[in-house]
């Protein structure tokens, strides 16, 4: 009779398929990450080729977000997005203007990458190894990774955006506080005039945001890629799915991680007028016409405005100058201020750019670092040299 019972529940019967689907699936996730390990070395070489190439690529629109962040001109020069891109552009060019600081950018970039992915892929197998939970181990391993970077590509980033603030050296057009002759001068300078843990400065807000998007984007993306994979039947997905999985994966995990993005730009871009320190020993250029008459006149000599500005990836959260003053550098406290004043939209503000960057960033960085690992895993001469001597 109970035979005949379950045979004739059809509701039952989808459930059973559909567990054993499921489980077949997760067992497929697991051989395959077990089964197909590429060497340490490719990961790092390619991660790094992979994410510099996507910061690189991403760059000038960070310069634009790091010149709204930082403006401190009322009412702002640099407004929207598409518009400040124009104005830097026409006024300063690429090389100083748009991709200011993009050598600090690339020293901390391509080593940054190559310790993050490093750090992923030897903690996640480590993780798996011992049966942790696929998830979880990709979440873990998102923290590690981007934990290990941090100490290699938060210095790196200070320089880069001070010379984006900055742009032109005796920049007429725009007065950032600083005036750096180059990324060998911005680093002695910083190290002179406010030590060496200037470098370093941002850093608890940059890992309070950091850190949950590097771990997000990485679960999502382990989890779209064992998906993808399960659907078209083998390891090669092609390159649609590999973009569509990579960008939504960093899509995804920007929209969710802005409130963290949007209170860290508060905290970092606030002005402190009562902190003064020497940018440079160079005087600050003849007063010049300038392309709005309600900017500010050029800094005194020797002295400016310490200003908190995001030294991360760009944050895409530009905030009213009537929004609310959070005076603390707690991210919990601001949150929470933030919330009491403006609601969900103020935790939400500038989610539509975030989104744009993330995607485009991640989607980079991840079908490179794919593409780069297929064509090391076939390259003659490295299977030549794994046969005869295997690399990690």
């Amino acid at each position: 009779m109970a035979e005949v019972q379950g045979a004739q529940d059809p509701a039952a019967q989808v459930a059973a398929v559909t567990a054993a689907v499921d489980e077949q699936q997760l067992r497929g996730c697991l051989d395959d990450e077990t089964s197909v390990r590429p060497p340490y070395l490719h990961c790092m070489l390619a991660g790094g080729v992979g994410g510099t190439s996507g910061d690189l690529l991403m760059h000038s629109i960070d310069t634009v977000k790091t010149r709204q962040q930082g403006d401190p001109h009322l009412p702002p020069k640099y407004t929207s997005m598409s518009s400040s891109y124009a104005t830097i552009f026409r006024q300063e060019g690429i090389r100083r203007g748009l991709y200011g600081g993009v050598f600090p950018a690339f020293l901390g970039s391509f080593p940054g990458t190559i310790i993050f992915f490093g750090t992923y892929e030897y903690s996640k197998r480590q993780m798996l190894d011992r049966g942790l939970n696929p998830q979880l181990a990709y979440l873990s391993s998102g923290f590690l990774a981007d934990f290990a970077a941090s100490f290699v590509y938060v210095p790196s980033e200070v320089l880069k955006t001070r010379l984006q603030l900055q742009g032109r050296y005796n920049n007429p057009y725009f007065n950032s506080g600083y005036n750096y002759r180059s990324t060998i001068d911005a680093f002695r300078t910083i190290v002179r005039t406010e030590g060496v843990t200037a470098l370093y400065s941002g850093y608890k807000a940059t890992i309070f945001r950091d850190l949950p998007f590097s771990a997000l984007q990485f679960a999502f993306y382990e989890q779209a890629q064992a998906w993808a994979k399960g659907w078209v039947g083998h390891r090669d997905i092609g390159l649609g799915l590999e973009i569509l999985t990579a960008g939504a994966a960093g899509g995804l995990a920007g929209v969710m991680t802005c409130p963290l993005d949007v209170v860290k730009t508060r905290i970092q871009t606030q002005l402190h007028p009562a902190e003064t320190a020497h940018s440079t020993d160079r005087p600050a250029p003849a007063a010049r016409p300038l392309a709005s008459k309600s900017h500010t006149p050029p800094a005194p000599r020797g002295a400016r405005q310490t200003r908190r500005i995001s030294t991360s990836s760009p944050s895409t959260s530009v905030p009213k100058h009537d929004a609310v003053k959070l005076n603390t550098s707690s991210a919990w406290t601001g949150l929470r201020l933030i919330y009491q004043a403006e609601g969900i939209a103020g935790w939400f503000r500038g989610v539509g750019p975030r989104f744009v960057w993330t995607s485009v960033q991640s989607g980079t960085m991840l079908v490179l670092y794919q593409y780069l690992l297929r064509q090391l895993e076939a390259d003659p001469l490295v299977r030549h040299h794994e046969d005869g001597d295997s690399i990690v």
